[in-house]
């Protein structure tokens, strides 16, 4: 760091991408709580186990090979080879990966990139409760969270991306390049996985298996908005310099930025957010006709649909945004659900899959001619943009690599658990220590009281 200047600006970049990742940390917490709330009491720790084991897995494969794809790929294989410029910096064995007082930017924007990864694999983890295998969807963790949502913020998300140069494709926020990638990949493994036994009747009619504890699930729904709002400021660059970029920011003035390098602020993202979610709320409890599982995750909802624009619509039209996809989302996942007889345990598919590609569209019509990003040469926002990317966020890279594993693993016979585990319940099954102890105790307490 030369100047003091210059000091200030890294030290401030550097503890501002900390705060965010210790914020985002909150959506993994709130997806441990979702997903025990909406599973039934004898899955509780096996439901646990899966998500936590996301961590450490996701992690390491991120550290060794998940980060070199960001910088390698932006032009890869379509319009070019691997970028040779950026790609050998962000190698394991690299000087900046590691413990280097000259750089104090990398570790923590990794780490931001990272808590995006634990994200996508437990938007996955979500649709599969109750009946999928551990090992098999920690393959699945390790695929979806570091190797092809990586290789869609390459294309998509990248300063420099293809799609964004080529397509005009703009996704401020990741209405793609983590939500509709994640929902497409939990749509490919629940179509090769199958149902919870029970789910459908005779006749094909889906039956409601309900949450066994609602404040679990609320309270999880909550963390994940509080850990959704760090995402949306991990995703801006707090300061920058326009000489930094070679004057490609409009204006001479130091600024925020978006992933694209174009000048926003925290209190514009801001406006956007909380009425996104309002809107999302507001239309989610109007369509479901006040139910409490759709209201919640409405909210959600919402604001993935509006995040692809986020950094340029006006407010009124994030609220109008989010509101409009919910409604088109929760008409779709029933449909999908009568339809083929697909069992989304948590609505993973819709919440996230649906209302990424849904937002995507919306944002290529609503934002149509304006620059996706502030370098000359590059496309402008356009509808078939916007609709070219979302089929490669959700079909390309989520439900075909998906479906293909999925399938290879039921082959093998290692996708699913049997049938006679599913009934008796998972945490027996794979904590036989933990259940005979807990079983132990209650049987001593039983003794000590018929004693008394």
């Amino acid at each position: 760091m030369d100047g003091n200047l210059n000091a200030l600006t890294t030290i401030f970049t550097e503890f501002y991408y900390w705060v965010t990742v210790v914020f985002m940390f909150l959506i993994h917490v709130g997806f441990c709580m979702y997903e025990v709330g909406a599973s039934r009491h004898r899955n509780h720790m096996h439901t646990l186990m899966k998500n936590i084991m996301i961590i450490p897995l996701v992690t390491v494969t991120f550290f060794f090979f998940g980060w070199w794809i960001y910088w390698a790929f932006p032009d890869f294989p379509f319009f070019g080879g691997l970028n040779q410029d950026l790609a050998p910096a962000n190698l394991p064995w690299s000087e900046t990966m590691g413990t280097n007082l000259a750089d104090r930017i990398t570790g923590v924007f990794w780490a931001a990139f990272l808590l995006f990864s634990w994200t996508a694999a437990s938007i996955v983890s979500g649709a599969v409760i109750e009946r999928i295998r551990s090992s098999a969807l920690w393959v699945h963790a390790v695929l979806i969270g570091s190797v092809f949502w990586i290789i869609d913020a390459a294309w998509g998300w990248h300063y420099a991306g293809w799609m964004v140069r080529e397509l005009g494709y703009h996704d401020a926020y990741a209405s793609g390049v983590i939500h509709a990638i994640a929902g497409g990949y939990a749509l490919g493994v629940i179509m090769v996985l199958g149902p919870r036994i029970g789910k459908f009747a005779p006749d094909g009619t889906p039956r409601d298996i309900p949450p066994h504890n609602p404040w679990m699930l609320t309270i999880g729904i909550f963390l994940i908005y509080s850990g959704f709002w760090g995402f949306y400021a991990a995703c801006n660059v707090p300061l920058i310099s326009p000489e930094v970029i070679g004057g490609e920011i409009v204006g001479t003035t130091w600024t925020a930025t978006n992933i694209y390098l174009a000048p926003t602020s925290l209190s514009a993202i801001t406006f956007n957010f909380l009425m996104s979610l309002s809107g999302g709320l507001m239309a989610a409890y109007v369509v479901s006709k006040g139910d409490a599982f759709w209201t919640f995750s409405g909210g959600l909802a919402g604001i993935i649909t509006a995040s692809a624009g986020n950094d340029l619509y006006h407010p009124i039209q994030a609220m109008l945004v989010g509101a409009v996809g919910v409604v088109i989302v929760y008409k779709l996942h029933y449909w999908v659900e009568r339809k083929f007889k697909l069992d989304d345990a948590v609505g993973a598919v819709a919440v996230h899959g649906y209302s990424g590609v849904v937002g995507l569209i919306i944002a290529g019509f609503l934002l149509w001619g304006v620059p996706s990003s502030p370098f000359e040469g590059y496309a402008a926002i356009n509808p078939i943009g916007q609709t070219v990317g979302a089929f490669i966020m959700f079909f390309v890279l989520g439900w075909l690599p998906a479906f293909i594993v999925s399938k290879m693993q039921a082959a093998a016979g290692v996708l699913r658990i049997p049938e006679e585990v599913e009934l008796q319940g998972l945490d027996y099954a794979e904590h036989h220590a933990y259940e005979d102890a807990k079983a132990e105790i209650i049987a001593a307490d039983k003794a000590a009281l018929a004693g008394q």
